[in-house]
């Protein structure tokens, strides 16, 4: 539990939103925020099944799929930063994901044939998106809702719309990323 809690509150202590601070800007956990119990749940199966507690870790796991309707196996790896809004009906896989990674309702990270995507940092899934196979996706990349990325790379800096392979991308500049982000210390590191 003690480490759960800690990677919790590292994890939430990146977040600018108002849902985790109180009115003098504290930071808080709020076990009825679903974004926030569905993070802590994901970390405390994670540590049980480091140690060894496989029973336990499926339990917590199975537990936080009834409460919060998110598919989020312990042994996915997730970045120390993220951020569920509203993560109801979501599945994320095995895929390699960045930091500031941000997902919400009906959103799907999945193999195809096996292969997993590679997510960089800040890249955000708007509802009902998704991004399956062999898709390398950059920094800085919003996944517009009702969009499908299967198979293809997506560079740093774009707003994706449509389904593959016609999807359309537009690029923005990096502070139209970083003006947007609910994230303290997300910023251009080049």
């Amino acid at each position: 539990m003690p480490k759960a809690l800690a990677r919790s509150k590292k994890c939430f202590a990146e977040n600018r939103s108002k849902y985790y601070r109180n009115s003098k800007g504290e930071l808080i956990f709020n076990l009825y925020h679903s974004g926030q119990y569905a993070t802590f749940l994901y970390f405390l199966s994670q540590e049980a099944f480091k140690n060894q507690n496989k029973v336990l870790a499926d339990k917590i796991y199975y537990l936080n799929k009834m409460l919060n309707c998110c598919e989020l196996y312990y042994e996915v790896k997730m970045p120390n930063i993220f951020f569920f809004d509203h993560p109801l009906g979501s599945v994320m896989g095995r895929a390699v994901y960045g930091n500031y990674f941000i997902f919400t309702q009906n959103c799907t990270v999945g193999n195809n044939h096996g292969i997993y995507p590679k997510l960089g940092e800040y890249v955000r899934l708007f509802p009902n998106s998704t991004i399956i196979g062999n898709s390398n996706i950059g920094d800085n990349v919003f996944i517009s809702a009702g969009a499908l990325v299967k198979d293809q790379d997506i560079p740093d800096n774009r707003i994706v719309f449509g389904k593959s392979p016609n999807l359309i991308l537009k690029q923005k500049p990096p502070e139209y990323f970083y003006e947007s982000s609910p994230f303290k210390y997300h910023k251009r590191t080049a």
